[in-house]
């Protein structure tokens, strides 16, 4: 098996795996959910920022030399996943369980998948066009999802799932991951998909700009604020300092 192929594998099934473990997470408790939760989605947010302008921007232009062209893809993965947010009516970053309005289990399922493939082609991609980049485009949406799954989770129990269902379900619409990564291995060898990385540029700026900070951004205690800012410029600290 192709390198490139084998690795795009192994780290979509990871991530898929990821959901089982954002399960988990559920079993904790509240209290401490709660003190924990918003912290790592500011340092998922400033991950993702940071994964889309040192990484996966900066792959997308070398591929190209048309730099209109490559920005028109940014703002069509952006707009896209706007889409799919208002059209399935999911926000998909309410993480908190006791807060989720209960959606429609079959709805959520088929718009995580939707997200997760999408997700898989981006990331995918990057793989084809550079396995280091890939790796550090992975772990920023890694850190996304982790939170993402608890919120995933905590909304299917309250759609009237069992525990065990709700975290067998969410693992096969997260194998959508995966299958976008090997249908963008199967693109790459005939066609240049860095089209797709600037798709997957436009998903992680809005996944971060439009999803978590919106979440991180409220808070009413100055001390809670300045710990999600920390921990917010932690995560596009640390996705620069692996650009080099």
């Amino acid at each position: 098996m192709d390198t490139t192929l084998f690795t795009i594998l192994g780290f979509g099934v990871l991530m898929s795996l990821i959901a089982v473990i954002g399960g988990l997470f559920i079993f904790l408790p509240e209290a401490t959910l709660k003190r924990w939760l918003l912290p790592i989605v500011s340092f998922a947010a400033g991950s993702l920022l940071g994964g889309a302008f040192f990484h996966m921007l900066p792959n997308a232009l070398a591929g190209t030399e048309s730099l209109s062209q490559m920005m028109l893809w940014v703002v069509v993965g952006f707009t896209v996943f706007f889409a799919l947010d208002q059209l399935l009516e999911w926000h998909h970053c309410h993480y908190t369980p006791s807060e989720h309005v209960q959606p429609l289990g079959p709805l959520l399922l088929v718009a995580d998948g939707a997200h997760n493939l999408l997700g898989g082609l981006a990331i995918g991609a990057i793989f084809v066009v550079d396995i280091r980049a890939g790796i550090v485009a992975w772990v920023a949406a890694a850190l996304h999802e982790l939170p993402q799954e608890i919120g995933d989770f905590g909304a299917m129990v309250h759609a009237g799932y069992s525990r065990r269902k709700a975290i067998v379900y969410n693992f096969l619409s997260a194998l959508t991951f995966p299958l976008g990564g090997v249908i963008a291995y199967g693109i790459g060898q005939s066609i240049n998909v860095h089209f797709l990385v600037a798709l997957g540029t436009g998903n992680f700026l809005y996944i971060a700009a439009a999803d978590l900070i919106p979440e991180v951004k409220r808070s009413e205690r100055l001390q809670e604020t300045g710990l999600r800012f920390v921990f917010f410029i932690s995560g596009v600290s640390l996705l620069f300092m692996a650009a080099f």
